[in-house]
């Protein structure tokens, strides 16, 4: 055996013996049988046993320009040869410092200083942080608390999963007390069978205002919110929920940090989306995921002039924002996600994404028509569908329902489909560069594979 040996046999039992993935499941940890991605190109991944496979939730969120983009890879390459690293605390370089000048100028309003991170969760956590040490420097350190809502997924670190309002996600892991005050659900599929739309959304603009009152304006340091309720099952807030939550934060003198790590770089056909989607210009933004296109980790905490200058010069009194990391604006992450910013330009990606919308969004909304679906939503080149064994019943049927989404999975994948099952619910957001032909061949596969799993649970009785 060599350090080159990858045959799939001895790797799945490396796997199981040594590879401790993320969400490990302890009851079947040491035996799993996961399908191992050996090759990929496009918006295809080639799996241990030959199977072409294609690549429903792009990687996780990330692979905006597909695999094997070779001008990526040789991007990286050249940096890597030319300065692979360069500590970032009392010097700097230029590609780093060439892409915060990029990212810069695609940000909304004022959004113009960047920290560099190393990932979605450590900007989230920057963010956070930098709220917390604004204040301080203000004088008023008890404006702390940070408002998120339930299904909210903002990061894996401790202070990123504390303001994460995903239930499922706290069962054994304990969260930083005192952090975080969650909102209800602002999922439109959940209001009254007599409630309109319109009355829901003043329901979730009142959950806001009332729980900024309650707590006190003075202790309510941010909301932080996703645009699109990413992991929590692509929930969309009803139009207008932004631009209002906005206007209460601007009352109440609480800070907006939108967190784009999903919705960033494309995935809605803009380079950000609450600006240009959402209409409102947060004060921070995070992102991740899609700035280097998935090709190599990288993230970042944006914000705005205004807030620097609150506490920059003599406003400062001497503080230094202790907060970064060895890796921040790694040259080698900065290259790719420069080479990312260029061919996401130069070949119209964002307006490829804006046309070839309209037909996912439709195909997406066929599948509603299955009995076993109860909605199916989503936003850009990003969709997921809900069952349940009980359509329209709007009770929490979790319990029940628990498998079916990984049902789904499993019969997609015979038909070479990779989707992401969460609980009852199945996610996609391919790579950005999907042809019409591929949107329609990835929902054909979708939706036989629900009709698969649907006849799975007729003959086990369950429908």
């Amino acid at each position: 055996m060599t350090l080159h040996d990858n045959t799939a046999g001895p790797a799945r039992d490396w796997d199981n013996a040594h590879f401790l993935h993320p969400w490990e499941g302890m009851e079947s940890i040491g035996d799993n049988a996961r399908t191992f991605a050996e090759t990929a190109r496009g918006i295809h991944v080639t799996s241990e046993s030959g199977a072409e496979l294609l690549d429903g939730p792009a990687g996780m969120w990330c692979m905006q320009l597909g695999y094997g983009n070779h001008e990526i890879a040789e991007a990286m390459a050249d940096q890597a040869r030319q300065l692979a690293y360069f500590s970032p605390f009392n010097n700097s370089n230029s590609t780093a410092a060439r892409l915060a000048h990029e990212i810069a100028q695609r940000t909304p309003g004022d959004l113009n200083r960047v920290l560099f991170t190393t990932g979605g969760s450590t900007a989230v956590d920057s963010a956070l942080r930098f709220v917390w040490f604004r204040n301080n420097i203000l004088g008023r350190p008890e404006k702390k608390i940070i408002i998120s809502r339930q299904k909210a997924y903002h990061g894996s670190t401790h202070l990123a999963a504390s303001v994460s309002g995903k239930e499922r996600d706290k069962g054994w892991l304990d969260q930083a007390p005192g952090v975080a005050h969650f909102l209800p659900n602002v999922n439109p599929l959940l209001r009254g069978a007599e409630q309109s739309v319109a009355v829901f959304l003043d329901e979730k603009i009142a959950d806001l205002e009332n729980a900024i009152l309650t707590l006190g304006p003075e202790k309510v340091a941010a909301f932080i919110a996703e645009p699109i309720l990413a992991s929590g099952g692509v929930i969309v807030p009803p139009e207008g929920y932004h631009k209002r939550c906005i206007e209460i934060c601007r009352k109440h003198d609480v800070l907006y940090i939108s967190d784009e790590v999903v919705t960033g770089f494309g995935r809605l056909g803009h380079w950000f989306a609450s600006e240009e989607v959402f209409g409102i210009t947060p004060d921070i933004i995070t992102c991740a995921k899609g700035m280097t296109a998935g090709y190599v980790p990288m993230g970042a905490c944006i914000i705005s002039d205004a807030l620097i200058d609150s506490i920059s010069g003599e406003a400062s009194k001497g503080a230094t924002f202790s907060n970064g990391f060895t890796y921040s604006g790694h040259p080698v992450s900065a290259a790719a996600a420069l080479k990312t910013i260029e061919i996401i330009e130069r070949d119209g990606i964002l307006d490829h994404v804006r046309r070839m919308t309209p037909l996912f969004q439709e195909r997406l909304r066929a599948l509603g028509d299955l009995d076993l679906v109860v909605d199916a939503r989503g936003k850009g080149l990003v969709g997921a569908i809900e069952c349940s064994l009980q359509k329209g019943s709007g009770a929490d049927l979790l319990e029940q329902d628990y498998t079916v989404g990984a049902r789904i999975d499993a019969r997609c994948q015979e038909l070479g489909l990779l989707v992401r099952p969460l609980i009852n619910m199945c996610v996609f957001s391919p790579p950005l560069i999907i042809r019409e032909d591929e949107i329609n061949a990835m929902f054909d596969m979708l939706d036989q594979g629900v009709r698969r799993a649907m006849d799975d649970l007729a003959r086990e009785g369950l429908m």
